[in-house]
């Protein structure tokens, strides 16, 4: 991938202490080494990147207290120090603005998940096997990165177990390595993902081919799932409508923005399914012979393109990436013969008027980034425009947000911005009810319009 100039945007204000916007990187080569017992990983990781408009004098990278064991700037011996989860490089003179770098970075130890207000983020060791499941601020607890949602980059990473595990990661399958006891398992993600989207499954898992037929003049999707041999069952049935998801999707959203979507069941319960760049991973939990959590389906899969390959520019407009995906849920239900997305609407709109009218769409808070309201609410967001810009104009809206911004990150602004050019009348009143005022506006309803 070509390197980009960084922009001037400053720190992320949900998490200032993470990432440092004074440079972007644009490739990440990651080669680690992981025993489930005792939890032991080695590693090293390369890093090509690019500074921004000023001269750079330290180079400071996120990464939680593993033993450092060397780094070098441009292949020479650096200076560092690492503490309270800073890795800061110091180059023997300041690099100049729109200079090309490398930092090379070997470590070593135990990772853990990193503490959070939401729990343990990262890196999370399971009864047989681990996981990764980033978001927001995660990806520090397994490598050396910067860790902001924008600065996107592609990623080749090896990844060395013992022979009886399976390593499952987003993007394609290089080559896969068996030794005597060991295997190396190499993926490539040519797509620029944010930090927090790259992942990591590590299990005893049966890979399962999901793919199917694309409707005419649609690319075929390689799809993947890897299950425990016990659970396959219950995950033929309720992932057997996967493929036609995938194609619906493609119909309403545009090309697939990766090139594979990857599934994992892990054989412990989640409480949410895990989303990662071209990857999603559920808990045994969310399978039942049921299909009772097929909107969990619809959701991760709708983040492939709103949150993944439409990136936040930072967190606080976090709810392009949920409310479209839970938009999404509704117009799976309504295209498979169930509730339709104005039925879901309403529910929803009656179930958030029972509760506190404090949240800010645009700009929640840290508190409340994630609170599930937020989620709500953004999908009743789309949906009233939806009913403001009808039908048409609507999914015309939809499908070129997804195109026109494949692969970058974006604001609120951008968004409401590419909104308005759909419309036939201004929709800036919508938009601050909806995005900007805590009080619930009332329940979205088609009206009278001529499409522009």
């Amino acid at each position: 991938m070509k390197p980009q100039q960084v922009s001037a945007a400053g720190p992320d204000p949900y998490f200032p202490d993470h990432g440092d916007p004074r440079y972007q990187v644009h490739h990440y080569e990651l080669d680690l080494a992981y025993r489930p017992v005792p939890n032991h990983l080695s590693g090293s990781a390369r890093l090509s990147a690019l500074t921004g408009t000023g001269p750079l004098t330290e180079i400071a990278l996120d990464l939680a207290a593993f033993k450092i064991q060397r780094v070098r700037l441009d292949g020479r011996a650096a200076r560092y120090t690492h503490r309270s989860g800073k890795l800061r490089i110091r180059p023997a003179k300041a690099l100049a603005p729109g200079t090309a770098f490398t930092v090379e970075v070997h470590y070593t130890g135990n990772p853990r998940p990193a503490p959070s207000p939401w729990g343990g983020l990262g890196w999370e060791e399971l009864t047989d096997g681990a996981l990764v499941a980033s978001q927001p601020v995660g990806a520090p607890s397994w490598y050396p990165c910067n860790d902001r949602p924008a600065d996107k980059a592609s990623y080749r990473m090896s990844i060395t177990t013992p022979s009886p595990y399976t390593a499952v990661a987003g993007g394609r399958l290089v080559s896969r390595t068996p030794r005597a006891s060991s295997t190396t398992w190499v993926y490539e993600q040519p797509a620029p993902t944010s930090t927090y989207l790259v992942a990591l499954s590590l299990g005893k898992y049966t890979a399962v081919p999901l793919t199917s037929p694309a409707p005419g003049g649609q690319p075929l999707v390689p799809q993947t799932a890897f299950v425990p041999a016990r659970l396959l069952p219950l995950f033929s049935w309720d992932f057997g409508r996967q493929g036609l998801m995938m194609q619906f999707f493609q119909e309403v959203f545009g090309p697939y923005p990766f090139g594979e979507y990857t599934v994992v069941v892990t054989d412990e319960e989640l409480d949410v399914p895990v989303e990662a760049q071209a990857m999603a991973t559920f808990g045994a939990n969310h399978l039942d012979g049921a299909r009772t959590w097929e909107r969990l389906i619809a959701h991760e899969l709708a983040h492939q393109w709103f949150g993944n390959s439409v990136s936040v520019a930072d967190w606080q407009h976090i709810w392009l990436n949920e409310g479209f995906a839970k938009y999404a849920e509704w117009l799976w239900s309504e295209h498979a013969g169930a509730r339709t997305a104005a039925e879901h609407a309403d529910a929803t709109h009656a179930a958030l008027a029972t509760r506190p009218q404090d949240l800010r769409l645009a700009g929640p808070g840290r508190d409340l980034m994630f609170d599930d309201r937020l989620y709500a609410r953004g999908g009743l967001t789309v949906h009233a425009l939806r009913c403001a810009l009808g039908e048409a104009a609507f999914f015309r809206m939809l499908k070129d947000w997804a195109t026109e911004h494949r692969h970058s990150a974006v604001t609120t602004a951008d968004f409401t911005a590419h909104a308005q050019q759909y419309a036939a009348a201004p929709v800036d009143e919508l938009f601050r009810a909806w995005l900007r005022e805590p009080a619930l506006p009332p329940p979205p309803r088609p009206q009278d319009r001529t499409d522009p």
